[in-house]
């Protein structure tokens, strides 16, 4: 029997809570196309990098599922940036498309920064767009970034609360790190943090680890985080997906920023990789797709 069924009383499951969330923005479908919107997610994908192919095929089935229509855009990695451009402004100016996701990375000739800032604030389904990044920061936010927000659902469907805890984030990326601390000092029943954020550069990150109710790991090395890092009981949310060598037949196996098999037996819950936060990260890009739809349509959800 493995850890993560002898303990399955332990595991946060990614899964079950992205089922509720899709439950919920199914509902939410549903109210738009009664009032004549068929919310609509164009994702952007330059080059052919495997794992970005995989997650485009994952959103695009989610899309299908919820009754969102979804249209790629597949663009050879030699577009220039300015086709790009171009095409975003074009995807700006269509009243029918509600929600812009340019697929990272983008090959190394184009600026990321140049191509987030291109996409329309109200179409921005990410949140990384500056305008967007600010409501948030402000406590205003019009979207919620992915991943980040996707955490706060799991421990509030678990009913484990953040309020007056102390949060560790392992990783300062603009993706998960800064958004995730953002989200979570927030004045507000989902937040209410005490937040600490550590990275690369931190000198000796565990003595901040072992002082957390909470670490969630997004720090980008497998099975960094140890059992001897954190205090008994403490709950870790584990962000990573880094690809090992493996005896098995594909040669390599998935885990995350977490060990999971020593930390399994001292903490008191653990998202698993596979399984944990990454069904989260589309349920909640659904759900901002939606409302971005009903905020460019002043439509009711």
């Amino acid at each position: 029997m493995s850890s993560t069924e002898l303990y399955s009383e332990k595991l946060l499951s990614g899964k079950k809570v992205a089922a509720h969330v899709n439950e919920r923005v199914a509902g939410q479908v549903a109210k738009l196309k009664e009032q004549g919107v068929e919310p609509k997610l164009s994702v952007i994908l330059v080059g052919d990098d495997p794992a970005s192919q995989v997650y485009v095929r994952r959103k695009e089935k989610s899309c299908q599922k919820l009754g969102i229509l979804s249209q790629t855009y597949r663009l050879s990695a030699e577009t220039t940036e300015q086709d790009l451009l171009k095409l975003i402004e074009d995807l700006n100016n269509d009243p029918s498309n509600h929600g812009i996701l340019v697929q990272l990375p983008l090959p190394g000739h184009i600026s990321e920064d140049t191509i987030l800032l291109s996409v329309h604030p109200r179409k921005d389904v990410d949140c990384f767009h500056p305008q967007n990044v600010g409501l948030l920061v402000s406590g205003k936010p019009f979207v919620l970034p992915c991943t980040p927000a996707g955490i706060v659902e799991i421990l509030q469907y678990y009913k484990i609360s953040t309020e007056g805890r102390h949060v560790v984030v392992l990783g300062r990326s603009n993706i998960v790190g800064k958004p995730m601390a953002n989200l979570l000092m927030q004045k507000n029943s989902r937040a209410n943090a005490t937040v600490t954020v550590a990275h690369s550069r931190t000198k000796n990150i565990a003595q901040f680890t072992r002082q957390a109710d909470i670490v969630i790991a997004a720090i980008g090395k497998a099975r960094f985080l140890t059992a001897d890092m954190v205090k008994p009981g403490a709950v870790v949310i584990d962000v990573g997906i880094n690809r090992i060598e493996a005896n098995n037949e594909k040669g390599y196996a998935l885990v995350g920023d977490a060990d999971f098999e020593g930390l399994v037996e001292k903490v008191s819950a653990i998202t698993p990789v596979p399984g944990g936060v990454g069904p989260m990260t589309i349920a909640m890009l659904m759900q901002n797709t939606v409302t971005a739809a009903a905020a460019q349509t002043e439509a009711h959800i």
